[in-house]
């Protein structure tokens, strides 16, 4: 039996998909009764847990109790609980199988000024970026402000002109975190996902955005081969001294990438599972002590998958608009279109019926008001998020 670190992310309903369709059921931590991953036939059942972000202590005292329990074979953290069972390690069991990497390993990505430091060193391509704190006379319009720590693209703000950029700065600025300023890049937006066993990569994917979801995440994909973004998330990991997942967010012109920021997990795994790299699976055996490959896999190029529900979220965010969300839905129902034609990987409803609720929910309130894209986004934010007060907090406790 396999534990899920939470049951409100895209992330970890692709996880259900993707266990399931392997025959693998699995508990779900849920801080509310209603969230996307508590519909399917693949959930064995939901566990109460309380919101990790405002009481994180409490969240790891839960998974804590089940770890003891002995009922579970390993928990995958399916989104940003990863960085809090890093600074929590000591208040878990000494056995627990969570595949983690260390508290100083997520010190150096799990901010973006941290990462883009971390780039610096290895001489990573990025785009030119610089400290708000530190900024230089002059700067290119338009450019990007950043908030170090967020997540689902909430954080970011593209400003046009000098106004813009103070306003920006002003709302994403906190005592406790920090802010920065990056050119833009061109080209296709991809991502390069891959696992490690203390720094030795086992598996790695790499994939592009064909779909748009909310805040701009890749709601439809294809994969790609792209050798550069895996050799130097091969580099990053190895001089990390990585353990469990990574995924890496990229710019590219004909293959040639220029990375933008690190989500310190594994992200949503239904492309690369079709493309026959399965980091479900392989995290159950890396946080188990089971038998890993020798060679890393690599997830073969050309396959296509989409998340509904999640395209009808980024239609209605994008353009405020029945008739968008409508369109995109007939081509995911029709498998028509670049985005239509994927293989449904979100809520595949012919596998998993119960999958049909979120979706035909999310549907009705969207076509109702299409304005609502962005509230109902937040809402599934919210319950995995994690800030950086929450974990200097536990970071506290464990070195009590």
């Amino acid at each position: 039996m396999v534990l899920l670190s939470e049951s409100a992310s895209l992330t970890a309903r692709e996880t259900l998909t993707v266990l399931g369709m392997r025959g693998v059921r699995a508990d779900v931590l849920a801080t509310h009764a209603l969230t996307i991953g508590r519909f399917s036939r693949w959930r064995r059942r939901s566990i109460p847990a309380p919101l990790p972000s405002r009481d994180p202590l409490g969240y790891l005292a839960v998974v804590r109790r089940l770890m003891t329990s002995g009922e579970y074979e390993a928990v995958l953290a399916t989104h940003e609980q990863a960085w809090l069972f890093a600074a929590g390690r000591l208040l878990l069991p000494q056995d627990a199988p969570i595949a983690v990497a260390s508290i100083e390993a997520f010190d150096r990505v799990a901010g973006k000024v941290d990462f883009a430091t971390l780039l610096d060193e290895l001489h990573v391509p990025q785009p030119e970026w610089w400290p708000t704190g530190d900024r230089p006379s002059t700067v290119p319009y338009p450019h990007w402000v950043k908030a170090s720590h967020g997540t689902a693209g909430r954080c970011v703000r593209r400003v046009a002109n000098a106004r813009q950029e103070r306003e920006a700065i002003r709302e994403l600025s906190s005592p406790h975190d920090s802010v920065m300023g990056q050119v833009p890049a061109p080209g296709q937006y991809g991502q390069v996902q891959a696992l490690f066993d203390h720094g030795r990569l086992i598996a790695v994917h790499t994939s592009v955005q064909v779909g748009y979801g909310a805040g701009g995440s890749a709601a439809a994909r294809l994969s790609v081969n792209h050798p550069e973004a895996r050799e130097h998330a091969a580099r990053i990991g190895k001089h990390l001294t990585w353990h469990g997942g990574l995924t890496i967010d990229y710019l590219h012109v004909d293959g040639h990438p220029r990375f933008i920021e690190c989500n310190p997990r594994t992200v949503e795994p239904g492309n690369a599972a079709r493309a026959g790299v399965d980091f479900p699976a392989l995290t159950i055996a890396l946080s188990t002590g089971a038998p890993v490959p020798d060679k890393p896999i690599v997830g073969r190029a050309g396959v296509r998958t989409r998340s509904a529900m999640a395209l009808a979220l980024g239609a209605a965010e994008r353009h405020s608009s029945r008739a968008a969300v409508l369109r995109i839905l007939c081509d995911c129902a029709l498998s028509r279109g670049d985005v239509g034609r994927g293989v449904e990987v979100l809520t595949p409803v012919r596998n998993d019926p119960l999958s049909g609720v979120p979706l035909t929910v999310t549907a009705l309130r969207l076509l109702a008001r299409p304005g609502s894209a962005s509230a109902i986004a937040r809402g599934a934010v919210d319950d995995y998020a994690i800030s950086p007060e929450s974990i200097s907090l536990v970071r506290t406790r464990s070195e009590l």
